[in-house]
């Protein structure tokens, strides 16, 4: 089987198995699997959770390089009509952690008999979509005995097309946090609105002022998101709802502007239970920082994708985008590029079908980049 065919395969297979942060037990055990196939002359492997380190150990050791991948996959009903598509009812990898897998796989088992010059560890890491594996794993015991003095990784980009790679230095990634407000009140018959506090009519009065945050609250030159994209209350028709829930995120390009929507938005809430009479939890859930490209090794990465044979560079602007990668980044030098993979159904569509001719030449680009590091 060519390393082409045995990349679809395993795409395909990993496609067929998407699993919740933190649940990935049949994703773990397909890369364990592969792992222990591999020589053990110098490839070391531990788990952690449901995460996976592989470590190889290289000719000189003076210096260990990371590459890092997600796991997890969505909450999302597969609409592609793929001959392998999910078999988890409700979950699909709508985000492309199937094909990250797959090329990472590929390294391991390309560097396990070609041996590289220093030390690579490879960072099969769950939770990403939430609750967030990144900052736990940074922090676990496995990740610090083999922590890389610089790391990598990749994104898939559905709208770039294949063998395309896109990134620059500096922030590419927002900071991002979810949103999650309940609100609760005193429910009771339609006939008998002046008895009670309708936490439906509330939730709608939240939402519009939500919405004048970025255009009110934010510098015109800083950069924020505010969506709601869930809103649900109520039980019947004719009963008044005592409770509501607001779901939503927040996307800034400054830490600065994170803090001051977030102050914001408690404001408001303050300004919601005095006016409807009611009582508001906020949960801000998973919160991600900025994805921050090192300047140098970004220069040195892109001059590289400038000569190479596989991919194609094509410079790209920050994106309100949110990845977990950013906290790796923040202790360790290193960098993130978009990956080409021409889908028509963008990222955490139900419809996401990623080009596996893209698989090919991403594994051959990064094996020639971590094996000249």
């Amino acid at each position: 089987m060519s390393l082409h065919e045995r990349l679809v395969t395993r795409r395909r297979a990993l496609h067929q198995i998407p699993e919740k942060g933190f649940e990935e037990i049949k994703t773990q055990q397909f890369i364990l699997n592969i792992v222990k196939q591999c020589p053990d002359d110098y490839v070391s492997y531990k788990t952690w959770k449901t995460g996976v380190f592989v470590f190889i150990a290289g000719k000189d050791g003076s210096k260990t390089i990371g590459y890092r991948t997600d796991m997890d996959g969505l909450p999302i009903s597969e609409e592609t009509a793929c001959s392998f598509s999910s078999i988890h009812e409700g979950m699909m990898h709508a985000c492309g952690h199937d094909v990250h897998m797959s090329i990472a796989l590929a390294l391991v088992e390309h560097f396990s008999v070609e041996q590289p010059n220093h030390n690579l560890v490879f960072i099969f890491q769950p939770a990403e979509e939430g609750p967030g594996g990144a900052k736990p794993m940074l922090a676990s015991e496995e990740f610090q005995e083999w922590k890389p003095q610089e790391i990598y990784a990749l994104h898939i980009a559905p709208e770039l097309p294949v063998k395309t790679m896109a990134t620059k230095p500096g922030i590419l990634f927002a900071n991002t946090s979810e949103l999650f407000i309940d609100l609760h009140g005193k429910g009771g018959h339609a006939a008998y609105p002046h008895l009670t506090e309708d936490m439906v009519v509330a939730a709608s009065h939240l939402v519009t002022q939500l919405q004048t945050i970025v255009a009110r609250h934010v510098a015109p030159l800083d950069s924020a998101v505010v969506t709601i994209g869930k809103i649900e209350g109520g039980t019947k028709q004719n009963i008044i709802a005592e409770h509501a829930r607001v779901e939503g995120t927040i996307r800034t390009l400054s830490r600065g502007a994170m803090e001051d929507i977030k102050e914001r938005i408690e404001g408001i809430a303050k300004g919601i239970e005095s006016s409807f009479k009611c009582h508001l939890t906020i949960d801000y859930g998973a919160n991600y920082c900025q994805v921050y490209n090192d300047e140098d090794i970004t220069h040195e990465l892109i001059d590289f994708a400038r000569t190479s044979d596989h991919l194609i560079f094509e410079p790209c602007e920050k994106a309100m985008t949110g990845e977990d990668f950013g906290y790796f980044l923040e202790e360790i030098p290193g960098a993130m590029f978009w990956l080409g993979v021409e889908s028509e159904a963008g990222l955490h569509s139900a419809k996401l079908n990623a080009s596996e001719e893209a698989l090919l030449p991403a594994v051959q680009f990064l094996k020639e980049w971590l094996g000249r590091r």
